[in-house]
């Protein structure tokens, strides 16, 4: 196997890997927790470190 075949090998494991990831991440099963996550930085944290400033 030559140094061509291996780098071919790598990127089509790359290119098959990002859709993966891809088709995870747009999947609307996961769409519930993304919106969550997507939410939690506007979420009050109810702390009261923050009320002096």
């Amino acid at each position: 196997m030559d140094m061509d075949m291996v780098r071919a090998a790598i990127l089509i494991a790359l290119i098959v890997g990002f859709a993966a990831i891809w088709a995870w991440a747009w999947s609307k099963k996961r769409k519930p927790e993304f919106d969550r996550a997507a939410h939690l930085p506007l979420e009050e944290d109810g702390s009261e470190e923050n009320k002096d400033a």
